[in-house]
């Protein structure tokens, strides 16, 4: 095993309440045709996670209708506030909310340093009214989204239709999750590396691509714009920090990707 010697922020970690993590991972499972590796709950992140040399966990969770969502930023909130310093929270946001903008205050106010969306595990293009109402606010308040990006089965997230938001929205801070676009990385990186406020963390991606394509999505954003992540409970934490350090990046690189980036995007 490699030795890793660098500050860690994992930024991107699902949690649940432990009554409905076991239902909640069977269907993201489901939806992935994959099978996660941990439990889904807090203690369990937090016991793999340190094991691997973790220091601090951006956790969220993914509203599926819009009653859901202030119960889960408020359960979000609780769990942040408990852990000691390891966790930091973002918010979930449904776009058919009737009061997005109440949505957002409320997880701002509860303490929450973004928001985070998935177009299409909600099943909702990212073009969508609703969504661009949340963008509207975020800029506003300067807000950074976390969105689920890419999907070779779907047309909600893929470059499309998030590249007319990104130039309309050019000031709002948007983190493409799994390198911008899950199973579609290549058509992702050439569609957004150009864009000055789009960051991508590297969650749901190293499994599936050899080691120099992973580079060459590294170079293709660059390494300023890199945040490291599980997407607990996804995947081995140990193991993704072990592929991520075999790519041999420079020492400043590294600092940039496990921690550098992730304070810089989310104020921390």
């Amino acid at each position: 095993m490699i030795q890793n010697k660098y500050y860690v922020i994992d930024a991107h970690c699902h949690i649940y309440p432990s009554k409905i993590a076991s239902l909640a991972i069977r269907h993201t499972d489901e939806f992935y045709s994959e099978s996660s590796q941990g439990k889904g709950t807090t203690e369990n992140l937090i016991e793999s996670g340190v094991s691997a040399g973790i220091d601090k966990f951006l956790v969220q969770s993914v509203a599926t209708t819009p009653k859901q969502v202030r119960k889960i930023n408020e359960f979000i909130a609780s769990e942040v506030a408990k852990s000691n310093d390891r966790f930091i929270g973002l918010g979930a946001l449904h776009p058919y909310s009737e009061d997005i903008k109440g949505d957002i205050l409320h997880l701002l106010e509860l303490g929450l340093k973004g928001v985070k969306i998935h177009p299409d595990i909600q099943n909702v293009p990212v073009d969508n009214d609703g969504y661009k109402k949340a963008y509207e606010i975020c800029t506003e308040l300067n807000v950074p989204i976390l969105m689920h990006t890419g999907d070779y089965r779907y047309d909600n997230s893929n470059p499309n239709r998030l590249v007319p938001i990104l130039n309309e929205f050019t000031s709002l801070t948007v983190i493409g999750a799994h390198f911008g676009g899950w199973s579609i990385w290549k058509d992702a990186v050439k569609a957004y590396s150009k864009f000055k406020n789009f960051y991508v963390d590297c969650s749901s991606t190293f499994h599936y691509l050899k080691k120099e394509e992973i580079k060459q999505l590294i170079d293709g954003y660059g390494t300023d714009k890199v945040l490291f992540a599980t997407d607990y409970p996804m995947w081995n934490a140990s193991s993704e920090i072990e592929t991520l350090l075999s790519l041999n990046l420079t020492e400043q690189d590294y600092k940039l990707i496990f921690s550098e980036n992730a304070k810089k995007v989310y104020k921390l």
